[in-house]
């Protein structure tokens, strides 16, 4: 049984738990954050345990943050843990793919809530673009945030999440509307977390949000971009990248992490 008061501190909350979407936004708004997605046990080989003792131990007891399999696993846990109705969704992400690129296999998941007698869209763990806010998913209208806008489109299948920007709607992924349980993300964990073509086993990424800045860094790249579409980008040396995952991600860098960033930030 998950540990609602240490989850609630790791993410510096305090306020209402009632089963209402005001409760929903404000939990998803805190855990962005406070818990970074990062990479960096898949790149280091260590193996991704989607169990929620092991991602309740990282996530929460060891400050470390992860990529959708824990961050959603662990909201979701909470989240009915509260008593809100929550089904775990597999999707397809289409988020920098290019039109004749091939298709991926669906390696992401997402959440989707009932809370006011309606069904939200909820994620934390899509990194750089990931929804602020629970997405109404009986609106096809641009949904506006503290941040950006998205909207949610209807496809055969399921349904595509889409961000703003400046006029261009950019897709993030195509969610099926049927639900899985804990057992059929498994498969789609490992696959996502050993795969040698699997973009996690490549690059170094890493991203929080807050209500004034989105951080997202791939690799020695750092991105900023803020709450008035300012954006800033910073190539950073070994030492620079080291001090962003503190700064920006609130990570410790550990001794094993050392060689890793000397490689990418070349």
């Amino acid at each position: 049984m998950i540990s609602l008061d240490r989850y609630l501190s790791r993410i510096q909350y305090a306020g209402p738990l009632s089963l209402e979407h005001e409760t929903l936004a404000a939990l998803v708004e805190h855990h962005l954050a406070a818990i970074p997605f990062e990479n960096i046990d898949v790149l280091l080989d260590r193996g991704i345990d989607i169990s929620i003792e092991a991602i309740e131990n990282k996530l929460v007891e060891r400050h470390r943050g992860g990529y959708c399999f824990e961050h959603n696993g662990l909201f979701a846990q909470v989240l009915e843990a509260l008593g809100f109705e929550v089904e775990r969704l597999a999707a397809r992400v289409l988020w920098g793919r290019g039109p004749n690129d091939p298709l991926r296999p669906r390696t992401h998941m997402a959440l989707r809530v009932r809370c006011d007698e309606r069904r939200w869209l909820v994620d934390v763990g899509f990194g750089g673009a990931c929804p602020v806010v629970p997405l109404a998913l009986d609106d096809a209208e641009p949904q506006a945030t503290f941040l950006e806008t998205f909207r949610v489109v209807s496809t055969d299948d399921g349904f595509t999440p889409q961000i703003l920007m400046g006029d261009v709607w950019k897709s993030l992924y195509e969610a099926s509307r049927r639900a899985v349980i804990d057992v059929d993300l498994v498969p789609l964990n490992w696959f996502t977390s050993t795969h040698p073509e699997s973009p996690f086993k490549q690059h170094l990424m890493a991203a929080c949000v807050t209500r004034e800045a989105r951080y997202s860094l791939l690799d020695g790249r750092l991105t900023v971009r803020r709450r008035d579409g300012s954006q800033e980008t910073q190539s950073l040396h070994a030492d620079g990248l080291a001090a962003a995952l503190h700064e920006h991600f609130g990570l410790d860098v550990e001794p094993g992490w050392q060689d890793m960033i000397a490689r990418l930030a070349r």
